[in-house]
């Protein structure tokens, strides 16, 4: 078993553990909602949808990954299956490399890309996009140890703030967090190493790699978020949502209604919890 597949299996084994517990109802993990509860559209007409062929990729776990059995789990897979049965059509779900899946579409191979595609600028010129199922909120990481209540530009002046060269999070903290002492490094290993030696009072990245490292053994179970989540389109983007091909207005309201739907009858929460329990927002 190589190591994507072993990650794979140990993430899925993971995600059955918390679907068979109760304590689900108890949690206190904040589950994000990008849908109007007080607004339910209606069901679009269907016309001559009948089935939906989904694109994604199988190497992003715990969103979208392949079994040792080749066959497709994860988040976004899921979430897939769970469109489809909420508007009773039919539903495949296909695997591409990611840097083919506009092509893919494109060239009708498929029908709608659920791959965690950013929305912004650059993919808007390509693609038209459902409202986002889900956003990728920066996040401040400190040791639980810390003497900090909070993570602001107040709490934080003169403290020492690791965070990715050259990155979306380092412009962001240099634009609001400027008496802050920034602190770059080359790659998120060694980010997180100088957190866990106490080399750095805090880390500043994407939540959602964060919160997989702080369940994981390389954290030591050190450290903990602190303050946010932080989101602005402009340096994070506007969220993930479906992709579908430009002009297919009848797809992408089909989509839409199908997500706040889900969201309202609480399968979105489900589903989020599932691959996500600590929570990243």
């Amino acid at each position: 078993m190589d190591r994507r597949w072993k990650c794979a299996a140990q993430l899925l084994i993971a995600c059955l553990v918390f679907a068979a517990s109760p304590a689900w109802a108890q949690t206190d993990v904040f589950v994000p909602s990008f849908w109007d509860p007080h607004h339910r559209a209606p069901k679009p007409e269907m016309g001559d949808l009948r089935s939906i062929r989904f694109l994604t990729e199988d190497d992003y776990p715990p969103f979208h990954f392949a079994l040792p059995d080749g066959a497709l789990a994860g988040f976004d897979v899921d979430l897939a299956r769970a469109i489809c049965e909420e508007l009773k059509i039919a539903c495949t779900i296909q695997a591409r490399r990611f840097d083919t899946l506009i092509d893919a579409l494109d060239e009708n191979q498929g029908d709608a890309i659920i791959a965690s595609i950013r929305v912004d600028d650059q993919s808007r010129a390509k693609l038209d996009f459902t409202a986002p199922y889900y956003a990728t909120p920066a996040r401040f990481v400190t040791q639980k140890t810390t003497q900090l209540a909070e993570a602001t530009p107040e709490s934080l002046r003169r403290k020492t703030i690791g965070v990715e060269a050259h990155s979306a999070h380092e412009a962001y903290l240099e634009t609001f967090f400027p008496d802050a002492i920034r602190k770059p490094y080359d790659s998120q290993k060694a980010l997180r190493d100088a957190l866990v030696k106490g080399e750095i009072n805090a880390l500043f990245g994407d939540g959602v790699s964060l919160s997989f490292w702080l369940q994981g053994e390389d954290a030591h179970g050190c450290c903990a978020f602190r303050g946010g989540p932080f989101l602005d389109s402009r340096f994070f983007g506007e969220g993930v949502g479906i992709a579908v091909k430009k002009g297919n207005p009848h797809l992408r309201q089909a989509l839409d209604y199908a997500l706040a739907a889900l969201a309202a009858k609480g399968t979105y929460a489900d589903l989020y919890l599932k691959y996500f329990p600590l929570g990243f927002f």
